[in-house]
């Protein structure tokens, strides 16, 4: 059986077009922390069903990232194991809706368990734990990677839907056509919110007076939808409400087709910055940066 090693992430995307920037994020925290992550690409089937891709796809933008940056690691793709019954509130895109001192507590036995279950039963030595929907929990980051230390311990982090909600962010940050396609992205997708949301009801919690009317949103510059739709904690414009309606929305771009394709195209170098930063600086650094 091939074995994913102490550290993972899964990465992947919603549209299989920034798996050379989510894998440079991981060759990034081998050269300069010294920390092998190895990828995961994974997309969970709703998604497939939504964007109308298939399993082969993900598969290709995987080798595709791998022949494109030379990446001699070991890499895996991942089906989808999340059902109702294995998700604790961890929602989408946003931060860890509990307590970080009770997690803590809850994930150090998880912990110990494991390393037990190991020993008692024979498992193989590099069983972790796995955190669903774990990207932007950045309250619990420094809390889980003090415990993998303290415990030598390996983990995996899910990262993959992040990914779509930067790719939105460096279309408003392009500016032109890539800011009126963000806002025409907003708008449909608050003309059907109650739609989108409902696959994601028990892992979403959207305030609808806090969601700005369509047409304010057409008045924004580039950095104001990016700073509200960013989820960078203590920013002002930082609207968690906001942003979980775009991760929600992204059947609307599946919807535009080509359109939208074609935009992630037009402005890849952008793009790839984002999604590269995002999860180098805002998730390999707090979970293992000293």
């Amino acid at each position: 059986m091939k074995e994913t090693g102490k550290y993972s992430f899964g990465i992947g995307d919603r549209f299989s077009h920034q798996g050379k920037a989510q894998l440079q994020a991981l060759m990034k925290a081998s050269a300069e922390l010294g920390i092998h992550i190895t990828p995961v690409w994974n997309k969970s089937n709703r998604e497939h069903n939504i964007v109308h891709s298939e399993p082969s796809d993900t598969r290709a933008e995987a080798d595709a990232a791998v022949k494109a940056l030379g990446y001699t690691g070991s890499c895996f793709v991942d089906a989808d194991h999340i059902n109702l019954t294995t998700v604790g509130r961890f929602n989408k895109g946003v931060d860890y809706e509990g307590d970080p001192v009770r997690f803590g507590k809850e994930f150090e036995e998880d912990i110990l368990v494991i390393r037990y279950a190991v020993k008692m039963f024979g498992l193989p030595a590099d069983l972790k734990l796995s955190v669903h929907s774990g990207s932007d929990k950045f309250s619990i980051y420094p809390v889980m990677g003090s415990l993998i230390r303290k415990h030598d311990c390996g983990l995996h982090l899910k990262t993959a839907g992040t990914t779509w909600l930067e790719e939105v962010i460096g279309l408003a940050l392009s500016g032109g056509t890539g800011l009126d396609l963000a806002k025409l992205i907003y708008r449909k997708a608050i003309e059907r919110r109650e739609e989108l949301c409902a696959p994601y009801a028990t892992v979403i919690d959207i305030d609808p007076e806090k969601l700005p009317d369509p047409d304010e949103v057409e008045t924004w510059d580039s950095r104001k939808y990016a700073d509200t739709l960013r989820h960078v904690p203590g920013c002002p414009d930082y609207n968690p409400s906001f942003r979980q309606l775009i991760h929600v929305g992204y059947k609307v771009a599946s919807e535009l087709g080509e359109q939208y394709t074609a935009a992630l195209e037009a402005n890849a170098e952008v793009i790839a910055g984002c999604v590269t930063e995002n999860i180098y600086e805002r998730h390999v650094i707090p979970l293992f940066g000293e």
